[in-house]
């Protein structure tokens, strides 16, 4: 089929099924999407409100509408002229609940001669011929076992008991011991796993999709959408994490007939997707950091980096980024790295120059031959920061050069987990100058700017034209609303020096980087429950892992931050400091937010647009970002929309949902006018807060920074030069004269025109 001209992601859960999506249709087609976008569906961990932890393949979850769900989403999209896709997971199956597993189960019934072995990447003769699960509370957990029928019980945990292990009737501690699995304290999965996982998360167990009976088994539902064309498109999750990615999504366009397939590829500063893989192109991280720039002002960067305790150059923050990545891989992530290093000669400092590699490995991964300059310059920052493993990374370069050693292959699958655990999920914890620029995909120390943005956006079109863009996410810290309204801090940061200076560090529990980074947060969703905020605190700090962390919490310190928490609600003093935060940013966000979404969806790529992010959507990270959306509220706006109603900025977000709603159509009904791409640029004295480019058919004219424009009072004489002829403003129906036009007329009743 064709690539669609944008998409819209739906979260599919238990309390919001295909059933329910497949109701949503009629307002999404009046919207202007061009494709129904869905979270996972195939069968997942019962109560998963995500759907990445699939635990049968081969089955659409019941809990979230089943095969008849799916086939009346399918029917009402299509009968609207919309595809659908399907986010699909094939790194790893969820193995919470081993019962719920029928091929995990059969493992650990069967050991490594078992059928299923072959599904899961084990390694067996690491732990003498078991698999190795950290379930228990302590060393002496085994005296908790106990017998019930065929199946090993440990609190809500249960495995199967091989047949005639216990037929003598041996206590359950004898019957663990004699079974083809060792359970073992929780806090040894860090150093001595003995199968992959996905990232840290031991209850994600990794799939060997590189072998093509474990491909087929596991895609069959998968391939009967498209053979029964119920699915026009997928978006493939953490493809990284895969042996040979690239093999894997050749064998995916066979499967899907050629369809339209995005990948989760986060890409770094300057790094480029090889034109050569099986897709469409990402699923648009990249082009989330570009559009956020357009808002950044960088002379206010120093002042925030300083007041926050963050890093202040791009040195800096490379710097802590490595440090991050080296405590993680000699940490939570040591089981894989030891793994690897049992591939590696036992050479003096040999599992150390393997943690310094992955430390400085500066890109998720390479595919080789693909991508082997990182791994050349990984070696060389770490023969210079660790002289003394010359000798060990002299041996171990050309092993993991050597795209068919099993060390090589290992380390590719390895330095993405090195790098989203010690950035996303650490780093971009302890960054707050602003803290918005610590988000998916993106580098704080990348400044970007409007002509890096215009520059980018001539490279997807040249490269991957049908790459998705998007600005928020399932996995983004921060919803682009929440992003805009911290953006303005860069602008005037001395609203966070006040805001800070009544606040105090308590929100960090005396860390003043992650209390800027709560408080900046907080005020970017604000008004918020206190059951949200305090969340997402206590996430953010666990996540940073300075006062506290998921495996080893601080009572006292969490005690703190949440005491700070509770006084922006009932302290009088702290609620009025953040409320003046927020007052003075408020304005600047919604322009901000209206700016970008209208840059976002005529820019080009395939847009996506985040469940509910049509209006103000002032979200925080998962699960936050997961909560339901008023379909009911949109309808009826859009419906005012479309009688003449023109909403003011601050009318609920309707006026988002005009830009929206708007340039989705005008995408969808014209695509022949998004075909080029020229930037235009403005002359006068507030030329530097206009962005504007043209597509061919249609002109986006738009302001930026905008309260450095309004401390210099406005557009004044700027101006700028329109291609084209008798055209208007879509937004307003306004007619939009011929030439050189004033900004200040152009964008008089909102911060952005779309001329068509």
């Amino acid at each position: 089929m064709a690539v669609p001209t944008s998409t819209y992601r739906l979260q599919i859960t238990a309390d919001f099924t295909l059933h329910d999506a497949a109701a949503t249709v009629p307002y999404l087609s009046a919207l202007g999407a061009g494709a129904v976008y869905l979270s996972p569906i195939l069968a997942a961990h019962a109560g998963s409100t995500h759907g990445y932890d699939v635990v049968d393949p081969t089955r659409i979850d019941p809990d979230r509408g089943g095969p008849e769900g799916l086939r009346a989403l399918s029917e009402a999209a299509h009968a609207h002229g919309l595809a659908v896709v399907v986010d699909i997971v094939p790194n790893h199956m969820g193995v919470e609940d081993a019962g719920e597993n029928r091929l995990w189960w059969q493992m650990l019934l069967h050991g490594e001669g078992s059928d299923a072995a072959r599904y899961f990447d084990v390694e067996w003769d690491a732990a003498d011929g078991r698999i190795r699960l950290p379930v228990l509370g302590d060393d002496d957990g085994l005296d908790d076992l106990r017998i019930e029928g065929d199946e090993l019980h440990y609190f809500d945990h249960r495995f199967p008991i091989a047949p005639g292990t216990a037929d003598d009737g041996a206590d359950a501690r004898t019957v663990h011991d004699r079974q083809h699995y060792e359970l073992v304290d929780w806090r040894r999965a860090d150093s001595e796993l003995n199968y992959r996982r996905f990232f840290a998360v031991t209850t994600l167990a990794a799939l060997r999709v590189e072998d093509e009976h474990v491909f087929a088994e596991t895609h069959i539902e998968v391939a009967r959408w498209f053979d029964e064309g119920l699915v026009d498109a997928l978006r493939v999750d953490h493809p990284d994490g895969l042996r040979d990615p690239v093999d894997y999504l050749e064998r995916l366009r066979t499967l899907t007939h050629g369809a339209p397939v995005w990948i989760e590829k986060i890409l770094e500063p300057g790094e480029r997707l090889p034109v050569t893989f099986a897709t469409a192109g990402t699923t648009g991280y990249d082009a989330l950091s570009a559009l956020d720039r357009v808002s950044i002002d960088p002379t206010g960067l120093g002042t925030l980096a300083e007041a926050t305790g963050s890093a202040a150059s791009a040195d800096d923050w490379h710097e802590q980024t490595r440090d991050s990545r080296r405590v993680v891989a000699s940490g939570i992530l040591r089981s894989e790295v030891n793994r690897l290093a049992r591939l590696l000669p036992d050479e003096p400092g040999m599992t150390e120059a393997l943690i310094e590699t992955l430390a400085s490995f500066g890109v998720y991964r390479s595919y080789l031959p693909i991508g082997a300059q990182y791994l050349r310059a990984a070696l060389e920052a770490a023969a210079t920061s660790r002289p003394d493993l010359t000798r060990a990374l002299g041996i171990l370069g050309p092993l993991l050069g050597d795209a068919e050693h099993p060390a090589a292959i290992r380390f590719q699958q390895t330095s993405g987990m090195v790098m989203a655990k010690g950035i996303e999920d650490a780093a971009f914890y302890r960054f707050a100058a602003p803290a918005s620029l610590a988000e998916v995909g993106a580098d704080p120390a990348d400044i970007g700017g409007v002509d890096a943005f215009h520059e980018a956006q001539r490279e997807r079109l040249t490269s991957w034209p049908d790459a998705m863009t998007t600005l928020s996410t399932h996995d983004t810290k921060r919803s682009e609303d929440v992003r805009a309204r911290i953006n303005a801090l860069s602008e005037s940061p001395e609203i966070w020096l006040d805001a800070a200076a009544s606040l105090g560090t308590e929100l960090g529990a005396g860390d003043v980087t992650l209390a800027a980074l709560i408080g900046q947060s907080l005020i970017g969703a604000w008004p918020l429950s206190r059951t949200r905020a305090q969340d997402y605190a206590l996430k953010a700090a666990r996540e940073g892992g300075v006062v506290t962390s998921w495996t080893d919490a601080d009572e006292a310190a969490e005690a703190r931050i949440c005491a700070a928490v509770d006084a922006l609600f009932d302290d009088d003093a702290h609620r009025a400091a953040l409320e003046t935060a927020v007052d003075s940013v408020v304005t600047a966000g919604r322009i901000t937010s209206l700016v970008a979404k209208a840059l976002q969806l005529a820019s080009p790529g395939v847009p996506d647009v985040y469940q509910g992010s049509e209006l103000w959507d002032l979200s925080l990270v998962d699960p936050d970002n997961r909560r339901p959306v008023d379909f009911a509220a949109r309808i009826d706006l859009l419906e005012r929309l479309d009688s003449g109603w023109l909403p003011d900025v601050s009318d609920d977000g309707a006026a988002k949902l005009l830009v929206v709603s708007r340039l989705l159509r005008l995408r969808r009904d014209r695509p022949e006018a998004f075909t080029g791409y020229e930037p235009l640029h403005a002359t006068g004295s507030a030329a530097d807060h206009v962005i504007a480019f043209s597509r061919g058919g249609v002109t986006i004219v738009a302001a930026r920074l905008p309260l450095g424009l309004a401390r210099q009072g406005g557009w004044g004489d700027t101006v700028i030069a329109l291609p084209g002829a008798g055209r208007a403003d879509i937004l307003t129906g306004e007619a939009v004269p011929d030439g050189e036009v004033l900004v200040a007329d152009l964008l008089a009743r909102y911060p952005v025109a779309v001329i068509a």
